[in-house]
């Protein structure tokens, strides 16, 4: 009994549905190349959003500072005072720190033009306790 010669054996048609070396390479190239396209990208986009959720947290911690020394008539002992009277929700995460309590106080006392009496207690602002720039080249801190 002799097989036809134009019909597949069953090794022949394993390897006609198998890919090749050269395929499986040249598709890993391709999605290599993809990679090194969108992977900057991405990490930009991720900067550039902690850097608006940081500018984003320390306008509300400004704002509710100022609510509460005009309703108060002084400025809050601290910012966990701004979360107990409910003028924060809660201490917002600094999102470069990743933490709540990296925040660095101003107290009445160090702000330009002020008076320096005991008097000024508190905090009348607040900033970033995050090392490095930002991606305009400003320091965090100065924020």
């Amino acid at each position: 009994m002799s097989r036809h010669p134009s019909k597949p054996g069953p090794t022949r048609a394993l390897a006609m549905r198998a890919f090749t070396l050269i395929e499986l390479l040249v598709v890993l190239a391709v999605m290599a190349l993809l990679l090194t396209i969108a992977t900057p990208r991405y990490v930009d986009h991720v900067e550039r959003a902690k850097e608006a959720t940081l500018k984003t947290s320390l306008k509300t911690m400004r704002d509710a500072i100022d609510e509460f020394a005009g309703e108060q008539g002084r400025a809050p002992e601290s910012l966990d005072e701004l979360a107990t009277r409910h003028y924060l929700k809660a201490v917002p995460v600094d999102p470069v720190t990743d933490r709540s309590d990296t925040w660095i106080t101003v107290s009445p006392a160090e702000m330009p033009g002020a008076a320096s009496d005991a008097a000024n207690t508190g905090v009348a602002d607040v900033r970033s306790g995050a090392p490095g720039n930002g991606r305009d080249g400003t320091a965090f801190r100065d924020w």
